[in-house]
């Protein structure tokens, strides 16, 4: 396990760019993104803006063989600098769209209302690249990171719409505490200690 600096932004950004790109379904990715024939770029603007949120506020965990990564972020850390202002504003104009903000806003505020108001540790995102899907990589990756939070004291908090995800994380341990139905599909939240 790996953990990112500055320089690996780029490699990130294509890893989770190359791991939801394919999917088209629902899902809180193509939520955020305005779906358009400018989708890739504007994905590009949302992982970099993620990025930029687990540094600033949390970790990004890279795999050894770099194929994979683990975005966390610790929302009692969250404050907003000129790095996070300005990625904020490209995540507005360049991807999800003026004429969508509100829309995207109260899916955040949704979210957060129903994430535990005690310190917490959440996941932001977690990407493969396509040729190491099914492999030993993303699910070491995972167990490292478990392992280097094993004196962790704090819940991990994860929502999610899938349910490959819903039935991976909850292999990990984590159990349902939230259902969400009002954005037209379910969002789960699970927690983790």
């Amino acid at each position: 396990m790996i953990r990112a600096v500055r320089e690996d932004k780029a490699l990130v950004v294509r890893i989770l760019v190359a791991a939801f790109a394919p999917n088209k379904e629902d899902n809180s990715i193509n939520f955020v993104v305005k779906q358009d024939k400018k989708r890739l770029a504007r994905m590009q603007v949302l992982m970099g803006y993620l990025f930029e949120k687990a540094m600033s506020s949390g970790e990004v965990f890279l795999s050894d063989n770099r194929a994979c990564c683990l975005l966390i972020n610790y929302p009692h850390k969250e404050r907003m600098t000129g790095r996070m202002l300005k990625a904020t504003v490209q995540l507005a104009f360049q991807c999800i769209g003026i004429e969508r903000i509100f829309k995207v806003l109260e899916r955040q505020k949704l979210v957060k209302g129903n994430h535990p108001p005690e310190h917490h540790i959440r996941p932001l995102i977690f990407g493969v690249k396509s040729e190491f899907k099914g492999g030993v990589t993303a699910p070491r990756l995972i167990m490292q990171v478990f392992d280097d939070f094993s004196d962790n004291e704090l819940p991990v908090i994860i929502d999610t719409v899938s349910d490959y995800n819903l039935k991976l994380y909850q292999k990990f341990g984590f159990r349902v505490y939230g259902k969400e139905d009002s954005l037209g599909f379910p969002m789960y939240f699970l927690r983790l200690n």
